[in-house]
């Protein structure tokens, strides 16, 4: 099978944080299956891996066999950044074999919104099918435009948690009436747990974690169990937060990036009762999704946050220190990363974005 084998050093100038050290590590990419505009992966117990694709299939791969689909996935509202998107397997899916999925839905008047939805995954010998989906949150409210749904789902200390973007509105992120460009935190049908920062509050404002984020597409959990976010800032400031029970994270009112029309938007340092990111990026990453990885096969990786990137055609790897962090390296990988997952037996793999996108395994070489 082809292989390409990458050692790639960089020093990278940081916002928030100190240039990596120059460091390189060999990594052999081996392809495993080719999609079609692949978003998300999520890897069952056994070893076999779902894959979303934007225009609406969700596919189970054995490693080694073809792709097979699962049938009964709701139709998705497909067109630049909307489609099919995130696929997460509950905490006990063993049990009652849920899986949750995020995808961009239709609206009146040309309007649209991301939506999470859960079913039961039933498998069989041509694939599987998805039995009694459910749609348990939506995006408020549905607008114009077809960018920023964020729409990536964690689970993590028995909660379910959704990025959701701004939609390219701005204001949004700020405005309580909407869970536009906020973090989300819900039980896993969808209820809104009664100790969320601004449950009082009522209405769509007790859905929020925290708020004042423009793209966010990976979420992500530390070995300490704290709370991260990636996430895509304006022309410049693309971002990693750290990520704390209701706090305001700035967007639109400051970031360390601008506006795509030029007009300026104050660095975080101007604002500081507004949460600033432990790293932002000028120029930007791009990033895509987050892990941290615990895997064996990179024993200097343990414990790091691993980003795939879009911009650089990367995945890159930060070092985190308290609640400081900093690139240490950029594993290139010549194409557009959209998705980085571990396997349960700790293998690394990534997703390329677009057509003829790639599931790429990465190992040391031997």
């Amino acid at each position: 099978m082809w292989q390409r084998i990458f050692a790639v050093c960089a020093l990278v100038p940081l916002l928030g944080g100190s240039a990596g050290a120059a460091t390189a590590t060999p990594v052999t990419a081996s392809p495993i299956a080719t999609f079609d505009e692949p978003w998300a992966l999520a890897f069952l117990p056994d070893g076999r891996v779902l894959v979303t694709e934007k225009k609406g299939a969700l596919l189970i791969h054995a490693i080694g066999g073809r792709p097979q689909p699962i049938r009964g996935v709701p139709n998705v509202a497909y067109g630049n950044q909307g489609g099919l998107g995130d696929v997460v397997l509950d905490p006990e899916f063993a049990r009652n074999r849920l899986v949750y999925l995020s995808y961009a839905d239709a609206g009146p008047n040309d309007t649209r919104g991301a939506v999470v939805a859960r079913a039961e995954l039933v498998l069989d010998a041509e694939g599987g099918s998805l039995a009694n989906l459910a749609v348990i949150w939506r995006q408020v409210p549905k607008v114009t435009g077809t960018g920023h749904y964020g729409h990536r789902i964690l689970f993590g200390s028995g909660k379910l948690w959704i990025s959701s973007g701004e939609r390219q509105k701005f204001d949004p992120a700020q405005d309580m009436k909407s869970n536009l460009g906020k973090i989300v935190r819900l039980n896993p049908d969808g209820s809104v747990p009664a100790d969320n920062p601004f449950a009082k509050q009522g209405q769509v404002a007790a859905q929020v974690w925290t708020l004042g984020h423009r793209n966010p597409l990976g979420i992500a959990f530390d070995e300490k169990g704290r709370l991260w976010e990636v996430e895509m800032g304006p022309r410049g400031g693309d971002e990693l937060n750290r990520i704390e029970r209701g706090r305001n994270y700035g967007y639109p009112i400051v970031s360390n990036g601008d506006h795509y029309d030029g007009r300026p938007i104050p660095d975080h340092d101007t604002r500081p009762e507004f949460a600033a990111p432990a790293i932002s990026w000028s120029p930007v990453i791009s990033p895509a999704a987050l892990i941290f990885y615990t895997g064996s096969e990179f024993p200097a990786w343990r414990g790091q946050a691993l980003i795939a990137s879009l911009g650089a055609n990367a995945l890159v790897r930060v070092a985190i220190d308290g609640d400081r962090a900093r690139e240490v390296e950029r594993i290139a990988l010549g194409r557009r990363i959209r998705a980085v997952g571990q396997a349960p037996d700790g293998a690394l793999y990534v997703l390329e974005d677009g057509p003829g996108g790639r599931l790429l395994k990465l190992t040391a070489p031997h």
